[in-house]
């Protein structure tokens, strides 16, 4: 066990390093001058960046300070996401770059075919040798360096040029119009070109991505009709919320925005569901304290997700307490129209608080609609085996950032959305905020408030 660890972690640490050399080769190496200002501080950056990246995401676990995780965060995160378009967008160039050299082939032949007689050559075209015409010999005397071979000097006067054939120096005779050949400038040209389009397509990307983060989630309306769901329960509303993810870079101001969302649309019952923090109580207790603002008629939920036992998961649970929201630990209540359940997560069997569903479930009276409460979507088997009606999750964040939604659909049966498992229906929120880099790209947070829907009615 201990080898194939290691072997993973050399393999991670090569594959990394491998992606900094490119990113260096294509974007410093290929775009400026040996020995430049622009070469070393590029050089230093892609050193520097990807150690900042690894602090950020180790000194979570490590003990650090959190002043200290929070100096790390903002730099070390947003340079994954950077890194990831990037590469992306270099990928892509490598397609560009040969249509750009050829364009410009063709262009400078074009040029050249197009130019009049004796036209001037482009600055640094390269002039074959065989191309250059003579250049006419000026006058003078039949000793000096601009000497006509046939001068007559036997009367001792200088011969007059003809006027026909005015007489021209060297340094002032025409060049003949050459195309230049791919020589280094018009490699750097392309080089720079594809670079700089690829730099701006991925900071763009990432700004635009970070602006969707922290302006807060969005409200997302989902109707779901239920069997059993009793007739006087006929259009409740649960405002589902997961993944917010407080920590060093999301704090007190995007819980707050949450919960004036999550009021906003007047709920009659508030599920929270999963991977509040990343964190501890005593550095993120502040943080979470909004959460007491909550407002619904039926009261405000907490079940786990993996990162509260990343961040010690009973203190936690008797925070959220504290302000209010009541901890569903394996077990069930009654709400008027249907029963609510809540698991604890898989990530809690590494300390014996793993979900239970028997517990939860086993023993109600199944002619009455469930809603489960459950982090991750996998624990979905389990929910149609004990009858549940609608399971409610987060913990995909939808992918977060593209392409992960393809990575996300190999670990979860659903990534985003309301799907049915036979007699069960599985509604993934994309979640509130977002784990490591604050950027989302193509997975939108979200506060979805699902309405339930009786066909009794």
């Amino acid at each position: 066990m201990v080898v194939v660890t290691v072997l993973a972690a050399l393999a991670a640490i090569s594959l990394v390093a491998a992606a900094h050399w490119y990113l260096w080769r294509r974007l410093v190496r290929d775009t400026t001058s040996p020995g430049g200002l622009a070469r070393r501080l590029g050089t230093v950056a892609v050193i520097v960046l990807p150690l900042l990246s690894v602090g950020a995401v180790a000194s979570g676990r490590s003990g650090m300070p959190f002043w200290a995780q929070q100096t790390l965060a903002w730099p070390g995160f947003l340079w994954l996401a950077a890194l990831l378009y990037l590469l992306l967008a270099l990928l892509v160039g490598e397609a560009v770059r040969p249509l750009l050299r050829r364009l410009l082939e063709r262009r400078d032949a074009s040029g050249v075919a197009d130019a009049p007689a004796g036209a001037e050559a482009p600055a640094g075209a390269e002039v074959p040798a065989e191309a250059v015409a003579r250049t006419p010999v000026g006058t003078g005397s039949g000793t000096g360096p601009g000497a006509r071979p046939d001068a007559d000097i036997s009367d001792g006067r200088p011969d007059l040029p003809e006027p026909s054939a005015p007489a021209t120096s060297p340094a002032s005779a025409p060049a003949p119009a050459v195309a230049p050949g791919p020589g280094p400038s018009r490699r750097l040209f392309v080089s720079r070109v594809v670079g700089g389009a690829a730099a701006t397509a991925a900071l763009a990307t990432v700004g635009y991505g970070t602006y969707g983060v922290l302006r807060g989630p969005r409200v997302k309306r989902v109707t779901v009709p239920l069997a059993k769901l009793a007739r006087g329960a006929h259009g409740f509303r649960i405002a589902v919320v997961s993944d917010i993810h407080l920590g060093p870079i999301l704090g007190r101001a995007h819980t707050q925005r949450i919960v004036d969302t999550i009021n906003s649309t007047q709920p009659d019952l508030i599920a929270v569901v999963g991977d509040l923090v990343d964190g501890s109580v005593e550095d993120l207790g502040p943080a979470a304290e909004p959460l007491a603002g909550l407002k619904a008629r039926h009261g405000s939920f907490f079940v786990t997700g993996n990162h509260e036992y990343f961040s010690g998961a009973d203190a936690w649970v008797d925070h959220v307490r504290e302000l209010g929201l009541r901890p569903l630990e394996n077990e069930r209540v009654e709400i008027p129209g249907f029963d609510l359940a809540g698991v604890n997560d898989v990530a809690g069997e590494s300390e014996g608080a793993g979900p239970d569903f028997a517990k939860a479930l086993d023993d109600r009276d199944r002619t009455r609609a469930s809603v489960l409460l459950a982090h991750q979507p996998v624990v979905i088997d389990d929910a149609v085996r004990y009858g549940v009606d609608l399971q409610l999750s987060g913990h995909t964040h939808g992918g977060q950032l593209w392409p992960g939604n393809l990575l996300a659909g190999l670990a979860n049966p659903t990534v985003a959305g309301l799907e049915r498992y036979g007699d069960t229906q599985l509604y993934v929120s994309r979640g509130a905020g977002a784990w490591g880099p604050p950027v989302r790209v193509g997975a939108p947070s979200d506060i979805t408030l699902v309405e339930l829907a009786s066909r009794q009615a």
